[in-house]
């Protein structure tokens, strides 16, 4: 399927508040209940990350129009949380981009996909990270190149399995890392 990436606007912000909530509905039905507890990303964050043009809609052409198919956060930024990371090792340092809160309206297939595809494509240093019941999430990583690096820890509380994808990380890294975290 094709879609088209752009920034985020204030226009759908009504709908893409539907698809996070779409997303928290799915997560708890396929065994992740706790990842996106209280509502997040609140209306609030979501706010945040458009008005720092840091918000994208995936699109799709349908015979009615653009449809708003899903949405994630990319930033060319530091992420404070990963400032520190225990039981590995991030594979590359230096300048990265980051992903957060990718999420599917459920419509159509291909969504996550199309935001690891388009992600890629302007950085090739990309890092992200989910919770441990995200089977999901952790699938799509896996299958787009990421390596599990190590655990970090939120400041709000909670850990996360840390991923990175880089153009240097060396093939067999993955394989020779110790991974207390994996059953």
């Amino acid at each position: 399927m094709n879609f088209t990436i752009r920034k985020a606007a204030g226009k759908d912000l009504e709908n893409i508040l539907s698809i996070y909530e779409k997303a928290r509905q799915f997560q708890k039905e396929h065994g992740n209940p706790s990842q996106w507890e209280g509502g997040y990303p609140q209306p609030e964050i979501v706010q945040k990350d458009l008005k720092a043009g840091e918000l994208y809609a995936v699109c799709r052409q349908t015979p009615a129009g653009e449809e708003l198919a899903g949405v994630f956060m990319f930033a060319r930024r530091p992420e404070p949380n990963y400032d520190r990371i225990r039981e590995g090792a991030w594979l590359e340092e230096g300048p990265y981009a980051v992903l957060h809160r990718v999420a599917s309206a459920g419509t159509c297939s291909g969504v996550g996909q199309a935001c690891m595809d388009w992600s890629w494509e302007q950085c090739r240093n990309l890092r992200i990270d989910t919770h441990r019941d995200n089977y999901v999430m952790q699938r799509l990583l896996e299958k787009n190149g990421f390596v599990r690096c190590g655990l970090i820890d939120l400041r709000e509380g909670g850990e996360r399995i840390a991923y990175q994808k880089c153009r240097t990380a060396p093939g067999t890294l993955q394989k020779n890392m110790e991974k207390p975290w994996q059953e």
